[in-house]
């Protein structure tokens, strides 16, 4: 459980990154929620993937093994982030922050437990 709070704490840094993002181009650009949304996350994710190696995961493994694997788990994230996204926002018809709510605490849960069962799996320090 402490790690899961870690996690999330310093995901808060690349959420916080998503969301400046997703601000940014829906407000100011036009682009749509899922497309901007998207955008932020890849942004989010270099920003986590740096964070988690060296507090969260503690270099239980080393950035050969871990790196492709967050990335893959990122691209995952992303993935599943647009479909919720554009399921909320266009077929629910749900305002675009209160849906990036929900795909951020679903997309959270679900990259935790690939990322510490397999990105960053190797010896416990």
């Amino acid at each position: 459980m402490r790690r899961f709070v870690l996690y999330a704490a310093v995901g808060a840094s690349g959420t916080a990154v998503q969301y400046a993002i997703l601000l940014l181009l829906v407000n100011v650009s036009g682009i749509p929620a899922p497309i901007a949304s998207t955008i932020g996350a890849i942004g989010g994710a270099i920003v986590n993937y740096l964070l988690n190696f060296h507090l969260t995961f503690s270099r239980s493994s080393n950035h050969r093994a871990a790196a492709p694997k967050f990335f893959a788990t990122s691209a995952l994230g992303v993935a599943l982030n647009y479909l919720l996204m554009s399921a909320q926002t266009k077929m629910l018809d749900i305002n675009y922050l209160i849906a990036q709510l929900v795909s951020t605490a679903t997309v959270l849960c679900v990259t935790y437990i690939v990322n510490a069962s397999w990105s960053f799996k190797g010896k416990q320090s």
